[in-house]
């Protein structure tokens, strides 16, 4: 599903983001990758989205070479992968159904399919009964499931979460990630982005741990330890 092979990021002035990094991501896994600041965890994440290029090594998507993805072919790669960041990034003068609209609009869905799938996805993270609610009138907790609605709605064959925890309590942590486990449970890969040690090693699934730039370790139902 991922995969990277002697990868390398090198950025202007010869600072060196990931080096040699290989790793490969089964369909329907759930993996965290953690590590500190700094440690390359952000430059991964942009080179699965192709934000990024390597400077050295292959990428793959579900067996597509992403490594020199033509810039018209990054929507479609796009559509693939839902992204779930720290900040909420929601529009504040839309109610949480046209917040979750307004991806599939962009991506050029049909109003039918729209008006389909928006109460579909809100209500697997439980706001089906808020839909006319605007982001402002709902918790932050209840925001964050909200971008999670949004990032099913292209139905993505891979959950990237970056910190999806970084702004809530350690109630609302827990609910998010039992309702990341929830759709990895529908076959949905689901990679977590984080440097909480505590959501990390409740979870007892795979963890990749990375230290400037580089993987120091790859346990099946590992932990947290740095």
């Amino acid at each position: 599903m991922v995969s990277f092979k002697n990868v390398s990021k090198i950025y202007t002035g010869h600072q060196t983001a990931l080096k040699n990094v290989n790793l490969h991501i089964e369909p329907g896994e759930f993996v965290s990758i953690v590590g500190q600041s700094g440690t390359g965890k952000t430059t991964l994440v942009k080179l699965i989205l192709a934000e990024e290029r390597p400077s050295h090594g292959k990428i793959s998507i579900g067996g597509w070479d992403i490594t020199d993805i033509k810039h018209r072919e990054i929507p479609t790669l796009r559509k693939q992968i839902g992204v779930v960041f720290q900040d909420f990034k929601l529009l504040q003068r839309k109610t949480l159904f046209e917040n979750v609209a307004f991806a599939l609009e962009v991506g050029g869905e049909q109003h039918s399919n729209i008006y389909e799938i928006v109460p579909q996805v809100l209500r697997i993270v439980g706001l089906e009964g808020k839909m006319d609610r605007f982001p402002h009138q709902i918790s932050g907790g209840e925001q964050q499931r909200v971008v999670v609605a949004r990032s099913l709605a292209h139905r993505p064959k891979i959950l990237v979460a970056d910190e999806p925890t970084g702004n809530l309590d350690s109630i609302n942590s827990r609910d998010i990630i039992e309702l990341l486990k929830k759709i990895n449970d529908f076959g949905t890969t689901v990679i977590l982005v984080t440097h909480n040690r505590e959501v990390v090693n409740e979870l007892h699934r795979r963890v990749i741990t990375l230290e400037d730039g580089v993987v120091i370790s790859d346990k099946q139902r590992g932990k947290y330890l740095l």
